[in-house]
């Protein structure tokens, strides 16, 4: 099951707003908001460049893998330990990859069974960020009001404890989700065990409390340099390659809907939404969660000069970035740190 933790921010980085190049993505199949599931083909249409980023691991310089057996019915290079190409999941195949929620009850069982995938209802997302919100700030109900399994969103601008604890600080903290899936606790285009598309106000994802707060605070000139904050602040990881895929769709698809939100009948251009991509790719990564490790990387066992056989440590350990200084760590070397 997902969940989802603060630790400290590190993220610092000027950027300015491009000029807006009226790209339509009204053309696009994911423009209607209703419609939860994205259509790889769409994205490849705008820019194959920015489907190629969504795909890419930057640990292993390659694709993410599709480590599942969910597809080797359509040839062996659906493999669990193959990469998940461009071609494979466009054309025809455009619909191959699915939410949870519109995968079959057979599919479900088996992913859940296999895999112990279990997603989060969107109440229980929101429960549970609020109360990390609750510790941040000192105090409950800070984006919204909850009542049994549905919650009211707060009206007028969010109000921060001050010192310290500024709205540019709360955009800094960092979160990670760990085995996202979907990215429910990150972002909330939609409730993931229920398939119900959620509308902007109603959204409660970090990342989504992030943009909320980007929006009220920010004027048209300065509103792209810290969204790309709140971006760079927001983390996850996950192990089944279709999950991840979509998890960094859903992060690229919100940030288009808060960019509409803030500049009516705008949309934003391929260069920006290719840095978006390029921060997701990196904050979003695929990783084995009980090696820090890419899925299916394993020690290398070679003979000794005595003729016994020896571990040689060849895992690939997962890469993320800091992008206060440019600089490349490993996963596991921020765990002591979390």
């Amino acid at each position: 099951m997902s969940c989802s933790y603060a630790i400290k921010s590190i993220v610092s980085h000027k950027n300015r707003i491009n000029k807006p190049k009226h790209y339509q993505l009204s053309l696009l199949k994911f423009n209607d908001e209703a419609d939860i599931d994205v259509l790889e083909q769409s994205i490849y249409d705008l820019d194959p460049k920015i489907l190629a980023l969504l795909l890419q691991d930057r640990t292993t310089g390659k694709n993410i893998l599709w480590a599942c057996d969910s597809y080797v019915k359509y040839g062996t290079q659906y493999r669990a330990e193959c990469e998940i190409l461009p071609h494979q999941i466009t054309g025809a195949y455009t619909k191959l990859i699915r939410p949870r929620t519109e995968k079959t009850k057979e599919e479900q069982k088996n992913r859940t069974r296999k895999k112990a995938e279990v997603f989060t209802p969107s109440w229980l997302c929101n429960e549970m960020n609020n109360n990390c919100d609750a510790e941040w700030f000192g105090r409950p109900d800070v984006f919204n009001t909850t009542q049994d399994k549905n919650w009211t969103p707060c009206e007028g601008k969010i109000d921060f404890p001050g010192g310290d604890k500024d709205w540019q600080a709360y955009v800094k903290t960092r979160y990670l989700e760990i085995t996202c899936g979907e990215a429910p606790y990150l972002v909330s285009r939609y409730d993931t065990t229920t398939g119900e598309a959620l509308p902007i106000e109603r959204r409660i994802g970090v990342l989504d409390r992030k943009l909320r707060v980007v929006k009220e605070n920010t004027s048209k000139k300065n509103w792209l340099k810290w969204a790309l904050k709140a971006y760079k602040s927001t983390y996850g990881f996950e192990f089944q390659g279709d999950n991840l895929l979509i998890a960094r769709e859903n992060l690229l698809l919100t940030f288009r809907d808060y960019y509409r939100q803030k500049f009516p009948q705008e949309e934003p251009d391929e260069d920006t939404l290719k840095q978006i991509a390029d921060i997701i790719s990196w904050n979003l990564w695929q990783m084995d969660g009980l090696k820090d490790c890419v899925p299916f990387s394993k020690a290398e066992t070679q003979l000794d000069l005595f003729g016994k056989h020896t571990d040689r440590p060849s895992l690939q350990f997962c890469k993320i970035k800091d992008w206060d200084t440019n600089s490349i760590l490993t996963y596991q070397d921020l765990k002591g740190g979390l």
